[in-house]
């Protein structure tokens, strides 16, 4: 049986719950949780997703042992379904991080398979679960009919989380890691390159969360909204700290959140050490 390396599995848990604790810390983003406020979100603030990060603590390192002996989707979801019941427990039942747990968690699982199986080391962490379990997510959605992101595919046929993961997370290696990784060569902090990472995912990403609060008219004076921050220079543009906190200020108005892109944010943090490292 394929097995883990020993350690191996706690640094993998550690680069998704620093990803997520970074992408909670981060400021300004338009309508989410930060240090600042809480955002569109009335029901979380930022001790809420602090909590919730450290009730996942064990789950990432399972899921990446789970991919590591070639465990069928099953199997990973059954973890999933745990770290989420021990995520709602430590929120009073809010969903914090249910669709960050959901990319981060097949993440893990695909570089842990990659690191027990070396004759995947040339296929990046999207690819390896695309061909793993692509199939399996695909099918999967029947059995969520419930959740904001089915809600928003039969309303709206957006493909959300499980198309991406699916189709081996296109928009986080085509938009989200390029993007972090032009920012850091161009000589930016890290917290900066988050940033300018999250307004070019908010520019591409068909995001349910934002359909299902503002239905098609809010997604796309998101995807504008962003589009026009990236254009005008984006991190580099002189005062685009006081643009993103006027942005901000609309989102919560209009209660407007780009969630998904807060998820494939962490995500694009993990995997910038994950790919580097073929871990």
């Amino acid at each position: 049986m394929l097995s883990l390396a020993p350690g191996v599995h706690e640094r993998l848990e550690r680069i998704c719950l620093d990803a997520l604790r970074h992408e909670a810390m981060a400021w300004p983003k338009p309508g989410l949780v930060s240090p600042v406020d809480s955002g569109s979100h009335r029901d979380m603030h930022l001790g809420t997703l602090l909590a919730s990060i450290d009730a996942l603590r064990g789950s990432f390192a399972m899921l990446a042992d789970a991919g590591a002996q070639n465990l069928p989707y099953s199997a990973l979801q059954r973890i999933a379904i745990r770290a989420e019941q021990n995520m709602l427990r430590a929120t009073n039942n809010i969903n914090t991080h249910r669709g960050a747990l959901f990319v981060l968690g097949l993440l893990a699982a695909a570089a842990g398979l990659r690191h027990a199986n070396r004759a995947l080391c040339g296929l990046s962490c999207g690819a390896i679960v695309a061909l793993k379990w692509g199939a399996e997510i695909a099918a999967s959605r029947k059995q969520s009919p419930t959740s904001h992101g089915n809600t928003a595919f039969q309303k709206f046929s957006a493909g959300g989380a499980r198309s991406e993961a699916a189709n081996g997370f296109p928009t986080l290696y085509q938009i989200g890691l390029p993007a972090l990784r032009h920012h850091l060569k161009a000589g930016h902090s890290m917290e900066i390159a988050r940033i300018g990472t999250l307004m070019a995912l908010m520019e591409h990403l068909e995001d349910t969360n934002l359909l299902w609060r503002g239905g098609i008219s809010g997604l796309e004076f998101v995807k504008s909204a962003a589009l026009a921050f990236n254009r005008a220079g984006g991190v580099n543009a002189s005062g685009w700290q006081q643009h993103l906190v006027s942005l901000h200020r609309e989102f919560v108005l209009r209660n407007l959140s780009p969630g998904g892109s807060a998820d494939l944010l962490s995500a694009c943090c993990a995997l910038n050490l994950l790919e580097d490292e073929r871990t």
